[in-house]
């Protein structure tokens, strides 16, 4: 269940350039705690940007960032006590074994029981006392995964985390980081893989050139997004263009596809499809995908500016 406690990490009109271009533009946001933050953005949106001024490894022009109450500079540290990250790539040792580098990583008196633990969670029995020079890109990012999160940190910083898992290597981790989540870790986390964004994070931020432009949970920016419908006919021209006459938003033709933004478009486009006495073989509905509201939502920014 989540926490009703104050922010594990407030960052407030964060602002950084490097050589004159603007990367980070008064970002603003918090992390609560046992709570699942996203950053979604293209390539160069800011969202490692954001990452790295959080852990201190790049100095910000403006702003201010607070992790656990304490501020956070690139000359005080204290507040990374209870953080555990992974930024761009994993920091592997290739001649020693995952297990041994677990160990290199972990701390307290029940370490050896956190490594074990981590293991078996990420699926990396198999092959964990063998060298990481042996790793495979899966194993190399899972090691990097569990070094980030063996010390059971507060908050949990993952670039690309889900970078070279197969299938069922994303779903252990999407467990594990929803179990650590509702025992109130916190996560940030930014991937590509928007399909499986969806279904962890509790909130998204979506950034473009620096900025964020939207945020909210899932079901908030979904909710004024209209859904489509796929239909297949006797004569799929024949209804492209009676739905057209209609003034109804074709966005495929192939198979031919619709959008509809109320019960009364959906009406008229099937009424229409029946009274030219066209078999409707089948009809789909696809409600928008997280996917689906990124590219519109940059897009519509883009005609914007």
């Amino acid at each position: 269940m989540h926490q009703s406690k104050s922010p594990i990490a407030i960052v407030s009109d964060l602002s950084k350039s490097f050589d004159g271009k603007k990367v980070l533009n008064q970002v603003t946001f918090t992390v609560a705690p046992g709570h699942i933050v996203a950053l979604i953005g293209a390539n160069g949106a800011g969202k490692t940007s954001i990452m790295k001024a959080l852990l201190g490894l790049i100095e910000i022009d403006n702003g201010s960032i607070q992790i656990n109450s304490e501020k956070m500079t690139m000359h005080s540290h204290q507040s990374l006590r209870n953080v555990g990250a992974m930024i761009e790539y994993p920091s592997i040792y290739p001649f020693l074994t995952g297990r041994q580098q677990l160990l290199l990583f972990a701390s307290g008196p029940k370490r050896l029981e956190q490594v074990q633990t981590i293991i078996e969670a990420l699926g990396m029995t198999a092959y964990i006392d063998r060298a990481a020079k042996s790793y495979s890109l899966g194993m190399k990012q899972k090691l990097g995964i569990a070094q980030a999160m063996v010390n059971q940190p507060k908050l949990v910083i993952l670039d690309e985390p889900m970078n070279g898992l197969d299938p069922q290597a994303i779903k252990l981790l999407r467990d594990f980081i929803d179990q650590q989540a509702q025992s109130g870790t916190s996560f940030l986390i930014s991937s590509h893989i928007l399909s499986e964004l969806g279904k962890l994070a509790d909130e998204f931020l979506i950034l473009d050139k620096g900025n964020i432009i939207r945020t909210g949970t899932l079901k908030a920016i979904t909710s004024n997004q209209v859904c489509s419908y796929q239909v297949e006919t006797s004569d799929d021209l024949c209804a492209y263009k009676l739905l057209v006459a209609q003034q109804i938003p074709v966005i495929d033709t192939d198979p031919l596809t619709f959008e509809v933004s109320s019960p009364d478009v959906l009406t008229g486009a099937v009424l229409s499809i029946v009274k030219a006495n066209l078999k409707l073989i089948e009809i789909t509905r696809h409600e928008p995908d997280l996917e689906q509201i990124f590219l519109k939502t940059i897009t519509t920014e883009e005609i914007r500016g």
